[in-house]
């Protein structure tokens, strides 16, 4: 794999958010212009079962904006949706092999990882709709918790990162739990609106089940609250809310509901480059400046 080229750290540097948008967040945090890297590889698996809290589109805006912060990011895409294969602008028609052909057939993630052309030094484990047929199929197989585990340890043996961001399939099936068993982090978007909450103990129930037995080092590590309006009391009640569940995981920087950002993957782009000045894409470059300013200041979350 040839290195990548220096990233391009003006994309850290903006205006600031709209006044009243939303809440407040560390200068020190949305004016980063070079993101500090972690001792080991950091993976980090983005889940939440309910869909539409903004869970794939947190994953590929985080990995296009710790790759601007000079990061190394490998994006591993298991919804067979493959809808983060979609906006990073990687190729994953049926017949296209990926993440399917890791899991069941034992392929070398070397074979099918892919250079994405959002950000310097970000590259892709396509997923197509071949994986919908993975969840009965892993069934028969051995060590079928195991399997992104022990594709994930050979490949990052050649193939050194600073990240692995792992977008799961909204359910708690064998996709999703090959992603926790391979993880060393949890990060859970959750949305602010109503029954916010819904669904997280059912989550956080999961967890601990891996956490007893298939990997004991996971560790929840981060919050993220999506789709917060500035103008509704919600959005400032479900923030507290969940602030006061989880006091020490929830990020300050939070992601504002934005046009910006759900017109940006129908060009294949995420928000960073389609409009890295608008509030969202703000957000989300605070919010991979937090993400890896917390890894460093906890001393490394890593696997």
């Amino acid at each position: 794999m040839t290195e990548a080229p220096r990233a391009r750290t003006e994309l850290f540097e903006g205006p600031e958010m709209a006044a009243g948008t939303m809440p407040p967040v560390e200068s020190t945090v949305s004016r980063e212009t070079s993101l500090a890297r972690p001792n080991h590889t950091r993976v980090i698996v983005i889940a939440n079962q309910k869909g539409g809290v903004g869970k794939t589109t947190s994953a590929v805006n985080l990995a296009a904006a710790l790759s601007f912060g000079g990061q190394r990011v490998c994006l591993v895409d298991i919804d067979p949706q493959g809808n983060a294969s979609t906006a990073l602008g990687v190729d994953h028609r049926s017949g296209i092999r990926g993440t399917y052909e890791v899991l069941l057939d034992g392929d070398d993630m070397d074979w099918h990882v892919v250079r994405s052309a959002e950000a310097p030094s970000l590259w892709v484990l396509p997923a197509t709709i071949d994986l919908a047929a993975a969840e009965l199929e892993l069934v028969g197989l051995p060590s079928r918790e195991q399997r992104l585990k022990q594709a994930l340890t050979a490949y990052l043996a050649n193939q050194p990162m600073d990240y692995v961001i792992i977008d799961c399939p909204p359910s708690l099936g064998l996709l999703t739990l090959n992603a926790l068993v391979a993880a060393g982090e949890i990060l859970i978007p959750i949305q602010c609106e109503y029954y916010a909450l819904e669904g997280v103990s059912q989550l956080l129930r999961s967890i601990q089940m891996v956490q007893s037995g298939l990997n004991p080092d996971l560790d929840l590590s981060t919050i993220l609250l999506t789709m917060y309006d500035g103008r509704t009391r919600l959005s400032a009640q479900v923030a507290a809310d969940v602030r006061e569940h989880f006091p020490d995981q929830t990020l300050q920087s939070v992601i504002p509901r934005s046009v910006r950002i759900s017109e940006a993957p129908s060009y294949g782009q995420t928000v960073i480059t389609y409009h890295r000045a608008s509030a969202g894409g703000q957000a989300y470059m605070a919010a991979a400046a937090e993400l890896a300013q917390r890894g460093v200041s906890t001393g490394d979350l890593s696997n």
